[in-house]
Formats: C-alpha cells, structure tokens, sequence
C-alpha cells in the first residue's frame, strides 16, 4: 500500500444509505483503490438528493476502512422553486449568471466542503471528482483542477448542454469514462479528446452462493421479470409499467414484474406489479438469478451497475433503446435486446419468454463479458495507469 500518496474522492453524498448510482460507484472505488493510496472522501451531510436535507453528523466519519470528511449544506433545495427555474433555463434565453444559479439551486451547495478543498489542495496528491451534475464537482473541481480527474457519469440530457460545463469538461488533468458511448458524446460536445482519458467503468461483485430457488420460495413467485433501482418517472419507469400492463393485457400470462429499490412515483395498484422494496443484497441477487429477465427502462444511463450484476447471475436483460449506453452494452455482451416503442417492446418480451435456450445462451454471454471487461483487477490496473501517468507528467 502507497500510504504515502493520498487521494481524495469527492462526492454529493456517500453512506451505507446510498446504495446506487455515482455514488455507490464512488464507495466502491474508493474502498478498492485503498489497497494502494492513503484513500479520504470529501462529502456533504446528505442524504437524499432531492432535498439535500443534512442528516449525516458533521465531521469525520468511517466507513468499510475509509475515512471520511462530512460537510452540511448551506440550504436545502426548495424543488418547486427548481423545477420552475429550471424550465426557463432549458426553455429561454439566458445568461450565464442564470445558469450558475441554476447549478446553486440543483445543489448541494456547501461553503465549508469547498473551503476545505481550497485549504487542504496541498495535502492530497490527487482529487477525483464524481459525476458532473453537482454542485460539489462543479464549483469544487475548478478550485483543484491541477491535481483533478472526474468521473463525469455524463449523458445526453438537458443539463449538459448549458454552456457553463464548457470549461468545466476542459478543467481536469484526466478524464474517466465509464463506456466508449459516454466518451464519443463528451469528446462531441466539449472537444476535449486531448485530455488524458480511459474507458474503465467499475467492478462488480456478487454473493459466492445466489440461488434462485431460495428467492423463488421466499417470496412466494415464480414467474416474473424484474426491474432494480429507483422507481421513478426518470428513470423510465411510468412507460416500462404502462408497456407492461398493456403486454399483459394482450397475453394473458401469469408473468409478474418485480420491481426492488426506493419508490419516488405512484406505483400501479396491480396484483401484476409487485414493489419489494430494499431487500438484502442476498436477496437481490436471488431475485436477479430467479427472474426471466432483467428490464431497464431508462434513457440516461452512463453506465448500467445493475445491467453487469444481471450479467454476472447469467440473466439476460431488456433495456430501452433509446439509451445509446444501454444499446452499446448490449451489442458489444452479445446479452441483451432493446425496443425503442411499444412494439417492439411485445416482441422482445415474446421471444425472451418462449425461448429457454435463447435467455441460457445470452445470460452466459453476459457473464463471460463482465468477467472480461469489468474484473476488479481489470478496473483497479486502468486507475493506477493513469494516475501514474499523472504523477509522471
């Protein structure tokens, strides 16, 4: 271990609480690349993205071995308030000042976060900064943006496309993407392919022992599909419950769709639709193994976490094709189908459910391209490279 190189990853939010996204993302690389630097994490006392409320005590913290450093946000955010600014940002002419309001408002917006980052610049080697979106990269990165690399966790939606990302995406020393869709689309739109770079994505861990029997009993079902992650209009979800009933209501089946994470939206009361909630991990990846098939409605996805888990249980998926990423990772695992309406929806649910050999055969190809592409040795060799390019330059 390189105790003496200190790396500090800075993030909106971090905790045994967030269990998904950028975030999880972070916790994951950080405790990993503690095996070879003095790791510490720059954080706020939020929890919940939606309001930034701090729930977390200030101060320093623990976790899994890592060390933490916890600041309170300034003010929580009113989403009213947002939401009405932001359709006069996306929707009129405005000035910059407007859009760095605007980022203020997204938030998490913490005067003692970015004050530390501005004293302690000297004491860390190196700072990497998860996803763009957020007020802790986007006022944070540019106060270290010598010793900075960003996981931007970037994808076409609204919020890119504001000009004050401009410099922030031509800031960093080094850039790491999560697919080679995020980066063409980065690359695009900023013009800053000669920024040092690598497509690395993240390691994936499952339970030693899943069993789908054990799920399938617990719980008493049989025949479904599942959905993981946050239930909410954003990530696709009011469509993928709309096709669902409407698919159900043409055939007849008995299928079930399971859906496991937080709720953030109204759930159909359906006896078809069934909400689990947060299960353990065990009990996920049970799920995961026991179901038909995995179904990811999103369109804004840097990278799908939970598409490789599906892979490593040998479970096939469904994703929405309007998902440039999601399409690209099913091309290139040879794992998964795509539908981009309501048709092709039917169809792709068809096939997958009529044919046993075709879901063996894709499962496997999944779990043999995760094994390949996303080990963490794999992952944790492409993040000392380019460190190490770094401290060489």
């Amino acid at each position: 271990m390189m105790t003496s190189r200190k790396l500090a990853f800075i993030v909106q939010r971090y905790g045994l609480e967030i269990n998904g996204g950028a975030e999880f993302h972070c916790q994951l690389i950080a405790e990993h690349m503690s095996k070879y630097y003095d790791v510490e994490v720059i954080t706020t006392c939020a929890i919940d993205y939606m309001t930034w409320k701090n729930e977390y005590t200030p101060g320093d913290d623990v976790l899994n071995g890592v060390k933490i450093h916890r600041f309170p946000v300034d003010f929580p955010r009113n989403a009213s308030e947002f939401n009405k600014f932001s359709i006069n940002i996306f929707g009129k002419n405005h000035t910059v000042s407007h859009e760095i309001d605007w980022m203020k408002m997204q938030g998490p917006y913490s005067t003692q976060l970015l004050k530390y980052l501005e004293n302690t610049k000297d004491q860390y080697d190196f700072f990497i900064f998860f996803t763009y979106l957020y007020c802790t990269t986007f006022f944070g990165l540019p106060l270290v943006k010598d010793k900075a690399l960003l996981v931007p966790t970037a994808h076409d939606e609204p919020p890119i496309y504001l000009s004050i990302f401009n410099s922030l995406f031509n800031s960093p020393q080094a850039i790491i993407y999560n697919t080679e869709e995020e980066r063409r689309f980065v690359n695009s739109k900023f013009k800053n392919a000669h920024i040092l770079s690598d497509t690395v994505g993240v390691g994936i861990d499952i339970p030693k022992n899943v069993d789908a029997k054990d799920f399938k009993d617990k719980y008493k079902l049989d025949n479904f599909i599942i959905y993981v992650g946050r239930i909410d209009e954003s990530k696709g979800c009011k469509q993928l419950f709309e096709y669902f009933l409407k698919f159900k209501g043409e055939t007849n089946s008995d299928l079930k769709l399971v859906l496991l994470g937080k709720t953030a939206m109204k759930i159909p009361d359906s006896p078809d639709i069934i909400a689990l909630g947060f299960v353990s991990d065990q009990d996920k990846f049970d799920a995961i193994k026991a179901a038909s098939f995995l179904v990811m409605p999103s369109k804004y996805e840097s990278l799908s976490m939970v598409l490789l888990e599906a892979w490593l249980c040998s479970t096939p998926v469904l994703v929405n094709g309007d998902c440039d990423v999601l399409k690209g990772q099913c091309i290139r695992s040879n794992a998964g189908l795509w539908y981009q309406n309501y048709d092709e929806f039917r169809e792709c649910m068809k096939l997958l459910l009529k044919n046993d050999d075709l879901r063996i055969k894709m499962g496997e190809n999944g779990k043999t391209f995760v094994e390949e592409n996303y080990s963490w040795e794999t992952v944790e060799k492409k993040y000392l490279n380019l460190l190490e390019k770094l401290e060489r330059k």
